[in-house]
């Protein structure tokens, strides 16, 4: 595991750029719920579908490297052969620069690039300016309403995408204030925008998917950071958070906003599992299901009302089998 030096925290007061997202947040709450509906991409409206979810995927190297991992997740999800690819963030290591993307990530995983919808990681922020290599490589993909942020709806499920380096101070600053990540989250632009969109959402199952989890048991842990969001998501009724950062897979119950086991919180996810190097797990939560140091990609199936998913190891194997999900 790479481990970076945190950067230091934003004040909420003198942020980069803050300006222009606040301005562009309050254009999209001044529309009409019609067109905040029309704002939203539908990339199909089949009743059952499957999906491939992973994060932490490219090391820099190539198919010629038996050790290299990423080329064969990246078959697995040829075999699978999924309506969308949804990737959880680290998608380029170690720096996520262009040409690295270009060099190891799109000989593997770059063959699914017109189904895929991505989400930035920490590393996508190392590059010399952040996010410059992963914005250049995804392109419109990576931020079709021109933020690293964004939803989509496919049948009846609304899929949210994301940026949770906003939430956990990985972005680059102008000054050496110390501003609380918690007080952050709760204050930005992005959570204000997602509460807005899981308001005008008129479909019946919602996932959503970012890099850092709430809750872990890998060597990163539990994330504060990110409590605001995970907040907002069991107040609203979330079915299903996918998410990636910590190299290894774990499941849990349903979880409310304190990581209790409640029926009404969403389903948890951890897929860091899809080439970068694993990481050895701490002690399992009360509430996980299943913790396993496994290279994989999470197969999902989705119906209407219900989901269930599978992680396939890199020999095909079905590693890990959840039950049949009921959507809130």
């Amino acid at each position: 595991m790479n481990f970076r030096a945190r950067r230091p925290r934003r004040s909420r007061w003198m942020l980069v750029g803050i300006a222009p997202i606040v301005a562009a947040a309050a254009v999209t709450w001044g529309l009409s719920p019609q067109a905040r509906a029309q704002s939203t991409e539908d990339v199909g409206t089949d009743a059952t579908f499957v999906l491939v979810a992973a994060g932490d995927i490219a090391e820099q190297c190539t198919a010629s490297d038996p050790n290299c991992v990423h080329p064969k997740t990246a078959a697995l999800v040829q075999e699978i052969n999924p309506a969308v690819v949804i990737t959880m963030g680290d998608n380029q290591y170690d720096d996520a620069r262009y040409q690295d993307f270009k060099n190891y990530f799109d000989k593997t995983w770059g063959r699914f690039k017109n189904i895929m919808r991505p989400v930035p990681g920490n590393h996508e922020t190392y590059d010399s300016t952040p996010l410059a290599g992963y914005k250049k490589y995804f392109g419109s993909i990576a931020t079709p309403k021109g933020k690293t942020y964004y939803s989509w709806d496919k049948g009846n499920w609304h899929f949210i995408a994301l940026d949770s380096n906003d939430f956990s101070g990985e972005y680059p600053l102008t000054d050496d204030a110390q501003t609380d990540d918690v007080e952050l989250a709760a204050d930005s632009a992005q959570l204000k925008w997602l509460k807005s969109d899981l308001s005008n959402t008129t479909k019946g199952c919602v996932a959503v998917y970012y890099h850092h989890p709430r809750f872990s048991s890998g060597p990163h842990g539990d994330n504060k950071d990110v409590a605001p969001v995970w907040s907002t998501l069991v107040a609203n009724k979330v079915d299903l958070v996918l998410n990636g950062h910590d190299h290894l897979y774990e499941r849990f119950a349903p979880q409310d906003a304190n990581g209790k086991a409640s029926s009404k919180g969403p389903v948890e996810i951890i897929v860091g599992s899809a080439g970068r190097r694993l990481s050895n797990p701490k002690a399992e939560h009360s509430t996980t299901e299943a913790l396993l140091k496994k290279y994989g990609v999470l197969k999902l199936t989705m119906t209407d009302s219900t989901f269930s998913t599978q992680l396939i190891g890199t020999n095909g194997e079905v590693l890990d089998r959840s039950p049949t999900y009921k959507c809130h």
